[in-house]
């Protein structure tokens, strides 16, 4: 039986674990994607899923009717993500970084690439980059929002994106060689 996002809903609503298995399953991919673009393995991929999927059901009653299920499942994915970047690496001895990272223009050879080369190239990034790349450049968030949710400065966050782009197209740059040598 295929039901509709406010049935299953209704059902996690009610802690049916048969409407929660169907909701799991039909957002499953979904949530690993963005779990994915946040992690360097699938092993840690899977228990940010795990923990976004257990937090949409520990909190379900709270949300509206009137959202997108799409979105309140991103939101917390990428919040339980920043957790677990958080508990990983704690930004010891920050200094604050100097801005005068130069920054380059956008690479179209991005387009070329497959979803899963990104991926692979995103995660040959240092962690502490590539969150901040997501966060930013993904999730919209502005430099002072990454700062505050990664305890970094704003000057930070800015840097780290630079650097984050500046090695990205080094990589694509790289990638692309490899391709066209096939």
């Amino acid at each position: 039986m295929k039901w509709t996002d406010q049935e299953l809903i209704e059902g996690c609503k009610r802690r049916s674990a048969k409407y929660e298995e169907v909701f799991y399953k039909k957002y499953y991919g979904y949530v690993m994607g963005i779990s994915l673009s946040y992690s360097k393995d699938k092993a840690l991929a899977d228990e940010i899923t795990n923990d976004s999927f257990m937090k949409f059901f520990g909190s379900i009653n709270k949300f509206d009717d009137f959202q997108s299920v799409k979105a309140w499942l991103r939101r917390i994915t990428v919040n339980t993500a920043i957790d677990y970047f958080r508990k990983q690496k704690k930004f010891q001895n920050q200094t604050d970084v100097s801005e005068e990272t130069s920054v380059f223009h956008e690479v179209n050879a991005l387009q070329d690439l497959a979803f899963q080369d990104i991926i692979n190239l995103l995660n040959l990034l240092q962690e502490d980059h590539k969150m901040v790349f997501n966060l930013y450049e993904i999730e919209g968030y502005s430099h002072k929002e990454v700062g505050e949710k990664l305890g970094l400065t704003e000057s930070s966050s800015r840097v780290y994106l630079a650097r984050a782009k500046s090695e990205l197209r080094k990589l694509v740059s790289i990638h692309l060689k490899e391709y066209e040598g096939r």
